[in-house]
Formats: C-alpha cells, structure tokens, sequence
C-alpha cells in the first residue's frame, strides 16, 4: 500500500487587496492611498470651513486672517442681517431668490426641451448640413459667456413691446444664459442617445409606434440620467449667473442673488462685511446643493455614460 500523496503546502504570503478584480495592492499601498484620499478632502473641505467660521464670526468687518472652526462669541447673527436686509437697495433677500431661482428654472427646463430634441435628431436622423450643424454647435459651445455679451446685449434691446424691454428682464437673462448653455446640453445628451440601441426603436416600430410615440415612451424614460445631468447643469447655470445680470438688468427689484453678493465687496478688504458675505454664500450655494444631492445617482451615471460617445 503506497502512500498517499499530499499537497505542497505554498508558504505564507503577504494580504493582498483586490481592486476591480484586476489589481492586488499590498496593505501599505492601501494605507498609502487612504491618507492621499484624506489629503484630498482636507483640501477640499478647508475652504468650506472657513467660510462657515467666517460666517459665525461676530466681529464681521475684520479682515480673515486665521481659522478658528468655531470663534469666539459664536452667533448666527450675520444670517439674520442678511435675511432682513442683504443690500442697500430696497430689496428683500427672498426677492432676489425669487430672481435667481426664475432665471434657475427658465434655463434648466429650456435647456432640457431643446436639448433633447435636437440631441435625438442629430443622433438618429441623417439630413443635409447635419454635420456643419454640429461644428457650429461645438464651436460655440467653445466661446466663453464673456464673448456673447455685447451682441447678446445689442439684439435683446431691440425687442420692445410698449414699455416692457426685453434686454432689461428677468425672461432676457435667461434667454441669454440659455444661449451659452444650449450647445453644452446638445452635446451631453447626444453622446447620452447614441448608447441607446436602436433594436429597441426597432421593436417599438414594429408593435405600430410611430417616430414621435417612440421617443416619448422609449428614448426619454431611457434618457433619464442626462435629463438629470442637464437639467443640474442648467440650473446652477442659472441661479449662479452674474455676468449677464450686472449687464443687463437696472432695475433693482430685477436684481439677482449674485449681484447682492457682489455688492458687499468694498474698496478694500478690510472695509467688506466678512461675515454677512460668508453667511449670504452660504445661503446661496445651499440651494444648489440640495439638487445635487437629490439628482446625485442620475448626475454620476448621466456624465459617465455621456461622456462615452459623442
């Protein structure tokens, strides 16, 4: 009876850790990477503490010069001045909120609608022109908002309807804004369509769907995650929009939210109200936070997928 055979034992080797199911990394590379990822939001996070202890400071019209998370004589004083009255012009803080979020919504939704449309037929129709159409698109979506300023500025004013001006509104910003915006959302959701397989337009068409029928109850519901994408980016276009604001606009009831912040910057460091200016960004950038949050699954799988063809 012979003996039986028995296995190499293999000796012990350092614990490995398994990334994507394609790379192993030691545990010291593991530690190595986590305190670079600690860094990183140390990096990012510092000036969000500031701003926040900045906001808590009582003294408001010294100049920052430390960072102390939570200062002395800590109070939320500086967001209720501001809430009272951010600016000497004789407007309410929810009136320039009213401002921004309508310019916000008129540019999200514009931007959407037109968006899709012309995504969808530039990724499924073929017509003439089709790709010089999509060269312009592109080149001015290269052209920063700057540039577009003063014609922009030449052909609003021009549109008068007996004392209402067109240039001088709230609906004109917004126009304008969507102008720059537009050729960004044709671009995301066309790379966003072109994913979308045609076999299941093809079986819609064969159960009697016509053209319209399928992109309504095929493409769109498929298209959710760049709608969402879009839909942000327009948004934050919008409610943070100071350039054509400060250009257009004269009538302080018009004003924005980034005009009041603006506002309260002086001549000099030292003669702006630090802690009222913390706090009104604060209040202005929370909004905007909270629809990135609610939109966050959709906004990571809309720019990853979209981002793939174009």
């Amino acid at each position: 009876m012979t003996a039986q055979t028995l296995p190499r034992v293999r000796p012990a080797t350092r614990a490995r850790f398994r990334i994507g199911g394609r790379r192993t990394i030691t545990p010291g590379q593991q530690v190595v990477l986590q305190l670079l990822c600690l860094a990183i939001t140390a990096t990012v996070l510092f000036p969000l503490a500031w701003v926040v202890s900045m906001a808590l400071d009582p003294r408001n019209v010294s100049r920052p010069t430390g960072l102390d998370l939570v200062p002395p004589g800590a109070t939320l004083d500086a967001f209720a001045r501001v809430l009272a009255k951010p600016t000497l012009n004789p407007v309410s803080f929810w009136e320039l909120a009213r401002n921004s979020l309508e310019i916000a919504l008129i540019v999200s939704i514009t931007s959407i609608v037109l968006g899709v449309l012309a995504a969808y037929a530039f990724s499924r129709l073929r017509f003439t022109g089709r790709e010089v159409l999509m060269l312009g698109i592109l080149a001015v979506l290269m052209l920063p908002a700057v540039a577009t300023i003063a014609p922009l500025f030449v052909s609003l004013n021009k549109i008068q309807i007996g004392t209402f001006n067109l240039r001088n509104s709230i609906p004109g910003v917004a126009l304008a804004v969507t102008a720059g915006q537009l050729p960004f959302a044709i671009w995301n959701m066309k790379g966003y369509i072109d994913t979308i397989p045609r076999e299941l337009e093809e079986a819609a068409a064969v159960d009697g769907a016509s053209k319209f029928q399928t992109f309504l109850r095929v493409i769109l519901p498929l298209s959710t995650p760049v709608i969402a994408v879009t839909a942000f980016f327009g948004f934050l276009a919008g409610w943070t929009e100071f350039y054509f604001s400060w250009t257009f606009l004269n009538q302080p009831r018009d004003f924005t939210l980034s005009m009041a912040l603006n506002g309260m910057v002086g001549q000099y460091a030292g003669s702006t109200p630090w802690s009222d200016f913390a706090a009104f960004a604060i209040l202005v950038a929370l909004p905007v936070s909270v629809v990135y949050l609610y939109l966050q699954k959709y906004i990571i799988s809309g720019l990853t997928v979209g981002g793939v063809k174009g």
